[in-house]
């Protein structure tokens, strides 16, 4: 899965010379503001991207794929996409840029939308907030501004209602990232939290007129689905699924956080030495000074006291957030069924 990353961030690079047609005619908003207001799906590419998982994807397997489209005030239009072909990590003579390349060039000789707008990818149980979907998104938006990632749940879609979100990398963390430099201290001052990592855009699915209408004639033909299990009061195993996700989540938080804290008392403690140090360093040359000796030379103390090596606190970001998602997917999930149960009893009251 990492050199497919890494493919589809040089793609992102590769077509940020078409890009420039993407944004002409859209102004330029402040540098707090987000270049893209709304993302407009067109509902084959909806499909498109459910097949491809149906087809492809199994279990933990991510399936992905490119996104393409153009852009239309701040509005982003995605209007076709292809996905990621698989293939094993031996097979080395595949070469994936030169592939997207390759389809992009069909598509543009068939006179099909064939700009480059970002990249999509599903999620097991909403496990996307990893530093590889950081990379390639920074990648992605670095080279295109206007690109955006789409996440697809198929466990959540499973169960009724269509899961995809659209994200993009926040100003803050962009600049973060243009630095690369992780530390404690510029993140500190950068203020960024796990809360402004990802910026969610709305989605807009559209359809024509004609695809409206058949949809209306195959809903009228269509049997009448049976829906009673919709109120059942059994719950499925997504709940404990994502209570197990968020544990293991917790628990790398806590090793991260018992890093952290030994880094900060290996610092602390390098300043007590070195402070220790310095103040025999100034008591001795008063005694010399008094015998008439000169002074101690100076000494570098940082050879002395080398500093510690501070724990990256992306990783720590990226866990929050990740903690995050699987809480506002169990608070989802404990809703509906607190709803049906507090229906159950009210029916059970008035019938008795």
């Amino acid at each position: 899965m990492a050199s497919r990353k890494e493919g589809a961030g040089s793609t992102a690079a590769s077509s940020s010379s078409t890009s420039g047609a993407v944004g002409k005619g859209k102004g330029k908003g402040g540098p707090g503001d987000s270049a893209v207001k709304q993302v407009q799906i067109d509902g084959l590419v909806v499909l498109k991207i459910i097949k491809h998982y149906q087809e492809e994807g199994q279990g933990t397997e991510v399936v992905q794929g490119v996104l393409l489209g153009l852009v239309v005030e701040d509005r982003l239009e995605i209007t076709n996409c292809f996905p990621f072909p698989q293939h094993t990590e031996d097979d080395a003579e595949f070469d994936e840029v030169q592939y997207q390349m390759e389809m992009m060039r069909s598509l543009r000789h068939v006179n099909i939308d064939h700009l480059h707008v970002g990249w999509y990818q599903s999620t097991y149980y909403g496990s996307f907030v990893t530093r590889a979907l950081l990379d390639s998104q920074f990648s992605y938006q670095h080279a295109i501004e206007e690109s955006v990632v789409l996440i697809y749940d198929p466990i959540k879609t499973a169960q009724g209602s269509l899961s995809l979100k659209a994200y993009r990398l926040t100003p803050k963390l962009m600049e973060v990232c243009k630095e690369k430099d992780f530390s404690p201290e510029a993140l500190k001052k950068a203020n960024i939290t796990f809360e402004h990592m990802f910026e969610e855009v709305p989605i807009v699915i559209k359809n024509s007129h004609l695809i409206n209408v058949l949809m209306w004639e195959l809903e009228k033909k269509s049997a009448v689905a049976d829906k009673h299990e919709l109120l059942s009061l059994a719950s499925s195993n997504h709940l404990g699924k994502n209570l197990q996700l968020l544990m293991d989540r917790v628990d790398e938080m806590s090793q991260d956080i018992v890093k952290y804290n030994t880094y900060m008392r290996n610092t602390s403690k390098q300043q007590q030495q070195k402070h220790q140090y310095q103040q025999r360093r100034q008591q001795e040359n008063m005694q010399r000074q008094s015998r008439g000796e000169p002074p101690l030379p100076e000494e570098d103390l940082a050879k002395l006291f080398k500093p510690h090596q501070a724990p990256a606190r992306m990783d720590s970001l990226l866990i929050a957030g990740q903690i995050n998602t699987y809480c506002q997917n169990i608070k989802e999930f404990t809703a509906q069924n607190l709803g049906k149960l507090f229906m159950a009893q009210a029916l059970q009251e008035y019938s008795s």
